[in-house]
């Protein structure tokens, strides 16, 4: 589904990615963490073709990325931050998106799962973050595609949103997707993961299960075990 080799990129004199090798396999939910500063956005914004790398290749389904673009649209991405027109209402804002890449129906059963038919009307610029995170995953999942990238996805949310959404993620898990997930919430991570990708100082330090984790860095739960990576490597 998407093979990196020896993947390098440099910011001015900041090495952020150095070497990474990784290959993520058909179907599953795959967490990708690290500290700030790690690489993380860097390597999903490579996968993604908004930063270009000095070095390495990446594979998304079956094509190379630099040879073509069409790839993207066999991906569903949520970005951190969803800078939406503030002068566009939210119905406004679905159309347009389903006029830019295909038609789907998915945005209605979105917008029911969500409750988000009270804020159709309203001007993007006037909703609360929660309520344009929503819009943000409205956006994402109404398109079915193979390969979903999601860039902190739970910011914003409240607790019934906060299950909706995990229920949504497992029943797009179900039909063979395959999702890269960041977060820095723990227990969602802890929950969804089928695999835990870390990254550390721009290289893969750890790529598995969550057992296989905590018995690496000989632990009794996941986040005494990312705990103990950082304060290993920060002695």
């Amino acid at each position: 589904m998407v093979i990196i080799e020896n993947l390098h990129k440099k910011f001015g004199r900041n090495q952020v990615l150095s070497g990474v090798d990784l290959t993520i396999t058909d179907g599953g939910i795959f967490a990708v963490l690290g500290p700030n500063g790690s690489g993380k956005t860097t390597l999903i914004k490579s996968v993604l073709g908004m930063v270009i790398p000095d070095k390495g290749t990446i594979t998304v389904l079956g094509e190379s990325i630099k040879k073509s673009s069409d790839y993207r649209h066999k991906i569903d991405y949520l970005p951190q931050i969803a800078n939406f027109p503030s002068n566009l209402r939210v119905k406004e804002l679905i159309k347009m998106i389903k006029d830019l890449r295909k038609a789907t129906n998915e945005d209605e059963r979105l917008i029911q799962l969500f409750k988000l038919e009270p804020f159709l009307d309203k001007k993007l610029g006037n909703l609360s973050g929660g309520t344009k995170q929503k819009v943000n995953l409205v956006l994402t999942f109404m398109f079915d595609s193979p390969l979903i990238i999601l860039d902190e996805p739970t910011t914003g949310l409240d607790p019934i949103s906060l299950i909706r959404l995990k229920d949504l993620i497992k029943v797009e898990k179900a039909k063979g997707k395959t999702i890269l997930i960041t977060s820095h919430i723990m227990s969602f991570v802890e929950e969804i993961s089928d695999e835990i990708v870390f990254i550390l100082e721009g290289k893969i330090y750890f790529k598995g299960s969550i057992q296989k984790l905590k018995t690496k860095t000989d632990q009794p739960d996941f986040e005494h075990a990312i705990a103990s990576i950082l304060t290993d490597n920060h002695a």
